[in-house]
C-alpha cells in the first residue's frame, strides 16, 4: 500500500493557447481540469502502475470537492481533511511552441486545529498499515502549516514501522531530513537550494545527495531533467546514474512526481536497483506523453523501460 499525503493539493488547469502574450489578451483553445498537487500526481501515477494507493489531503470548498471526486474517479480511495479555506487552483499554460508556463497559487491558509486533524487521520492510517505501507510526503506546505509538519508525519511513520519518502523544499525539507526519512527526491533546483551550490552535472548532484544522507536521509535520488537522475542508496553504496529518454514531450509538469511514484512502487514490489531506476525514468518519460500530470499509461511505461540505460557513477 502506498499512502500519499497532500498538505497542499490543487486543481490543475491545463490551458492551450497559440502564443502567450504578456500584457495582452490570450484566448485558450482548450482547457482541461484535474486533481493536482504533487502528492495527487504521485497517487495517480502509482495507481496507473498497478499499485494500491490511498490519498490523504486537505480539502476545502468546491475546488477541494472537485479534487476528491477526480481522484475517486480514478479508483483512488480518498480521506479528505476538511479546511475552511478553499483548495487552490494551479495553471499550466502550453503554447504551440510547447513552451510551458506555470502559475501556482500558494494555497489557502490552514489552522492549527486542521493540522492536528491531519496528524490524527494520518496516524490512524499509518497504524492500520503498520510495517506494510510506503508513506509519500510530497509538495509544498500551505500557509499556516508549521515547517515541521512533514517531520512530525515521518516520526509517526517510524512509530508504525512504515517507510517514508519525501519530496519538498525549503524549511520543510530541512526539517524532514532531521526526522530521518527512508528516501528523498529533490530535483536539480531543490538540491541546489539545499546544498548551496549549482547542480551542473551528475557529479554535483552526487555531492548534494551525500549531503542529504549526512543530514538524515537513508537514501537519496536527485532528478536532473533531460540529464536523467542519480541515486545513492546509502553512504557506502555505489552511486548510480540513469539516462533520460528522448521523447516528444507534451509537458514536463509532473515528471518528478511520476519518478517518485515509481520509486514507491519499486519499494512495495521489492525491485532491485536496476529495475527501480528503469521504472523511475520510464515513468517520467511516460508522464511527458500523458494528457495530464500523473495520468501516465502503464503500456507506455512498459514500452519505454528497455530504453533506459543505468550505470555506476564514478565518485571522483
Amino acid at each position: 500500500m502506498i499512502l500519499c499525503i497532500s498538505a497542499n493539493p490543487a486543481i490543475d488547469r491545463r490551458l492551450r493557447i497559440e502564443r502567450l502574450q504578456t500584457g495582452g489578451v490570450n484566448r485558450a483553445s482548450s482547457v482541461v481540469a484535474a486533481p493536482g498537487g504533487k502528492a495527487a500526481h504521485v497517487a495517480m501515477a502509482a495507481r496507473a502502475l498497478g499499485e494500491a494507493v490511498q490519498w490523504i489531503g486537505f480539502s476545502g470548498g468546491t475546488t477541494g470537492a472537485a479534487c476528491v471526486r477526480g481522484l475517486e474517479a480514478l479508483s483512488i480511495p480518498v480521506i479528505p481533511v476538511r479546511t475552511r479555506s478553499a483548495t487552490r487552483i494551479n495553471l499550466e499554460i502550453i503554447d504551440d511552441r510547447h513552451t510551458v508556463t506555470e502559475i501556482l497559487e500558494p494555497g489557502g491558509a490552514v489552522t492549527a486545529a486542521e493540522c492536528n486533524e491531519m496528524l490524527r487521520v494520518c496516524y490512524e492510517s499509518f497504524a492500520q498499515h503498520r510495517q506494510q505501507a510506503v508513506i509519500v510526503l510530497s509538495g509544498s506546505l500551505p500557509p499556516g502549516a508549521p515547517p515541521y509538519l512533514y517531520a512530525q508525519l515521518i516520526q509517526m511513520a517510524h512509530q508504525c514501522e512504515c517507510r517514508t519518502m519525501i519530496d519538498t523544499s525549503g524549511d520543510a525539507f530541512g526539517n524532514a531530513l532531521a526526522a530521518q526519512p527512508s528516501f528523498v527526491k529533490p530535483n536539480r533546483e531543490e538540491a541546489a537550494a539545499f546544498s548551496g551550490f549549482a547542480i551542473t552535472d551528475a557529479k554535483a548532484a552526487l555531492v548534494a545527495a551525500r549531503q542529504c544522507l549526512a543530514r538524515g536521509a537513508a537514501s537519496a535520488a536527485v532528478t536532473l531533467g533531460r540529464a536523467g537522475l542519480i541515486w545513492l542508496q546509502g553512504q557506502a553504496a555505489t552511486p548510480l546514474v540513469a539516462s533520460s529518454i528522448d521523447v516528444a514531450a507534451r509537458s514536463t509538469v509532473g515528471c518528478g512526481d511520476a519518478t517518485l511514484a515509481a520509486f514507491a512502487v519499486a519499494a512495495v514490489r521489492g525491485l532491485d536497483t536496476a529495475e527501480t531506476l528503469r521504472l523511475a525514468v520510464a515513468s517520467a518519460a511516460a508522464n511527458c506523453l500523458a494528457d495530464l500530470p500523473g495520468q501516465i499509461q502503464k503500456s507506455e511505461v512498459a514500452r519505454l523501460l528497455p530504453l533506459v540505460k543505468c550505470d555506476e557513477l564514478e565518485p571522483h
